[in-house]
């Protein structure tokens, strides 16, 4: 059993810890941690729509003291989902619009020719790189900046990760930097592509102005979920295929590995968890939560709680009813959750088409990287 529910998200198999965690109170203390935890689905529902009391960030602290005056703090200083104030929510309805909007075939499409220049070994290089790179391919830049994109936003990544060193910290500074000073370049250059999601995100803003350098943050943004949250689902679904060899026939189809795909994101989601922060006093579950609290939500516990979805320990490509919390709920929800599905179901069907050893990946096994939130596989 993993020791407490941080180290849950990186344990071979946290499923028993997390309902034991639900078998317990709704709001419990964790005094290693200091803050309390949050494991039933009705609980963190309730968590996840208490914006007023509750906060994405610590009121004293909206952005991490580790990267705070650096380009990476001003990028994440702008996003709009590690944020709650209204300029930040200025820009939600825009990005929302945009993705929204996007054709999901075309997506796909896109996402299989990418592939092509994407080298499949080692596998778990490509978790990142196939969907970061259609993400950007999507937003508008051309094929030779697509390995530079992803090199960055692999650096990027970093500073948003309590786990960093230093060294990876003033990586992640540069590679902000260098990324912000791309995205200045695609919005002011020709006007992009139509289809593109940059298209769509200038017309969803303000007719004929340019994109603030906060909306260009949130695009980075954009691309920085796409790296860690889409790369576990991704892996994470191969991995139920080579659980389950009865999968494989699934796979052979666009809907067979959308449905691999979403099951994966309930039953062995890629975000295990998430905190909020109070700001105000509040009763939530019937504990009495006092300002400066943090609470954190196993979302991956409440995704299998009985009480949220039938059957929740079985692995159903077929439900009447899927629901999952992985992807947020209420304010901060997010809104490219049909955009990762898509992509990592077609980075499965591409990853699959390589004619994988299946059985001698499963045989050689598998580890997770180390994180306090991200369930991201790396293949031995």
């Amino acid at each position: 059993m993993p020791h407490d529910p941080v180290a849950a998200v990186t344990h071979a198999d946290p499923y028993p810890f997390y309902a034991a965690l639900r078998a317990g109170p709704p709001l419990v203390w964790n005094e290693t941690l200091r803050l309390w935890v949050a494991s039933r689905a009705e609980v963190i529902e309730s968590l996840l729509l208490a914006h007023g009391a509750l906060r994405v960030r610590p009121a004293a602290e909206p952005v991490p003291r580790a990267i705070a005056g650096s380009a990476a703090g001003e990028v994440f200083g702008h996003l709009v989902r590690m944020n709650d104030g209204t300029a930040h929510q200025a820009h939600r309805p825009a990005l929302q619009r945009a993705l929204a909007g996007l054709d999901l075939g075309a997506v796909r499409a896109a996402a299989l020719r990418v592939a092509h220049d994407v080298p499949t070994q080692p596998v778990s290089d490509a978790l990142f790189s196939l969907p970061v790179r259609t993400v950007a391919h999507l937003l508008g830049f051309g094929d030779e900046a697509l390995p530079r994109v992803d090199m960055w936003m692999r650096d990027f990544v970093a500073c948003l990760s309590p786990l960093s060193t230093p060294d990876q910290l003033q990586d992640a500074s540069a590679a902000a930097g260098e990324l912000m000073t791309r995205f200045e370049e695609l919005a002011a250059g020709a006007p992009p592509r139509s289809g593109t999601l940059l298209a769509a995100v200038l017309a969803e803003s303000e007719a004929g102005a340019p994109l603030s350098r906060s909306l260009l943050a949130n695009l980075v943004g954009l691309l920085s979920q796409t790296c860690d949250a889409t790369a576990g689902l991704l892996g994470n679904s191969l991995i139920a295929v080579m659980r389950e060899p009865s999968l494989q026939q699934g796979a052979q189809t666009r809907d067979g590995l959308q449905a691999i795909v979403e099951e994966t994101a309930r039953h062995d989601p890629s975000v295990h968890n998430t905190r909020r922060f109070v700001a105000e006093p509040i009763t939530l579950a019937g504990t009495p939560l006092a300002a400066g609290d943090a609470v954190l939500l196993v979302l991956a516990a409440a995704n299998r709680d009985p009480a949220f979805n039938s059957e929740p320990e079985r692995f159903s490509l077929v439900r009447a009813r899927r629901r999952m919390l992985g992807f947020g709920h209420g304010m901060h929800a997010c809104p490219g959750q049909a955009l990762a599905c898509t992509l990592a179901a077609a980075g499965l069907e591409a990853v699959l088409h390589r004619a994988l050893d299946l059985a001698a990946m499963r045989a050689r096994g598998w580890h997770y990287r180390p994180s306090v939130a991200a369930r991201i596989p790396v293949f031995h």
